[in-house]
């Protein structure tokens, strides 16, 4: 039954005693029913003036209003750092990007998200993978990517970090399970990495996800543990076998310069001997060439002389020292025994000062005239 039905009046939620049925009450009246409350409640007095009674709520009201409007004010100022950028919604809709600074907003109407485009993050992955000859082998990768673009970075796909992780795992299993176990773990590595960075661009390229791959690290690649210590043997010979190699063509690489300097070093002198030979003939034919005339117009005196010259090479090489004392009684000291040990160790050296001297002590008794030397020197011939 309605409350306002005929005959039941006493229902009346606004009390409305009477009979009169004036409606609900006026908001005036209930301001001053709550100002008169409040006032019994903070030690008013019932009994106050209709003056204050109708100022208090008035001024509550302002004062609330104002309270309401400085802290909806403050809460509509906002800041963006440096290395941010803000993504703007208005009623959940994208409407622009916000540089850093302070800046403004509508709260309950627009929302702001910071998105950091400069921090270079990180993403690991790891598992266990088969390779393409069907072995198995745990690998540990790391990516380094950036922000390049706020929008994108929010709203291309539900979670951009995760996607990556799901693109990056995906990438380096395809890579994995494409190559032999021996290059994952040795001499493959860097292969690897550059071909899990280039299939990883490859699968997040079109979904935009507003995100740059700045690196790719290659962290660790190893057999199982039930394993560990054949492959550790078996990589061991495999690296002793390239150092192996490694030696031998240093080795080589060292023999062959120095056989070649030597065969090259042979060749010059062979070259020099040859010159030296013909030169030394081509001197000597010169030599008789210029002695034929003088031998010519004086025999005798030009064999003497060539004979003397043969001596003098002869005795320069001996140890044998000739005195000719003929035509004279002068008594000469000579210091035999210094000059044969002098020879003896520098023969070259000290062979012609000693002729020299002995040629300066006795000029006279090397030979008295040129008759009694053509005799000796004949009668040595003979």
């Amino acid at each position: 039954m309605a409350w306002n039905e005929p005959g039941k009046d006493d229902k009346d939620p606004w009390k409305n005693k009477g009979g009169n049925n004036q409606g609900p009450p006026d908001l005036d009246d209930l301001f001053k029913d709550l100002g008169n409350k409040f006032g019994g409640v903070f030690g008013g007095s019932n009994g106050s003036s209709n003056k204050s009674s109708n100022s208090f709520p008035s001024a509550v009201i302002i004062v609330a209003l104002l309270v309401a409007l400085v802290v909806y004010a403050y809460s509509c100022i906002y800041t963006i750092k440096e290395a941010e950028r803000g993504v703007k919604l208005r009623f959940g809709e994208y409407v622009g990007l916000v540089e850093p600074g302070l800046s403004w907003k509508w709260t309950f109407v627009e929302h702001i998200i910071p998105v950091d485009v400069q921090t270079t993050r990180d993403l690991p992955a790891s598992g266990f993978m088969l390779t393409q000859d069907e072995n198995v082998v745990r690998v540990e990768m790391q990516v380094q990517y950036r922000v390049i673009d706020a929008r994108d970075y929010i709203f291309s796909v539900t979670n951009a970090d995760s996607s990556l992780s799901e693109a990056l795992d995906s990438a380096l299993r395809y890579v994995v399970g494409h190559s032999e176990m021996d290059d994952v773990l040795t001499s493959g590595r860097e292969q690897v990495r550059q071909s899990v960075w280039q299939e990883l661009e490859k699968i997040i390229e079109p979904y935009n996800m507003g995100l740059m791959v700045v690196d790719v690290n290659f962290k660790d690649a190893r057999p199982p543990e039930e394993v560990k210590d054949a492959f550790d043997d078996a990589i061991s010979a495999q690296e002793d076998e390239i150092r192996y190699i490694r030696e031998a063509e240093a080795y080589a690489r060292g023999i062959e310069p120095r056989a070649r300097g030597r065969v090259s070093r042979m060749e010059q002198e062979a070259l020099a001997y040859k010159q030296q030979t013909v030169l030394d003939a081509e001197g000597e034919v010169a030599r008789f060439t210029k002695l034929l005339p003088e031998y010519q117009a004086a025999p005798e005196v030009t064999r003497e002389r060539l004979y003397l010259a043969t001596m003098e090479k002869v005795y320069a090489n001996t140890s044998k020292v000739m005195v000719d004392v003929e035509g004279g009684n002068n008594m000469m000291y000579i210091p035999l025994d210094k000059m044969i040990n002098q020879q003896n160790t520098a023969p070259a050296r000290t062979s012609q000062p000693m002729n020299s001297a002995t040629s300066q002590q006795q000029p006279s008794t090397t030979m008295n005239s040129a008759s009694g030397r053509s005799d000796r020197f004949n009668s040595g011939r003979n």
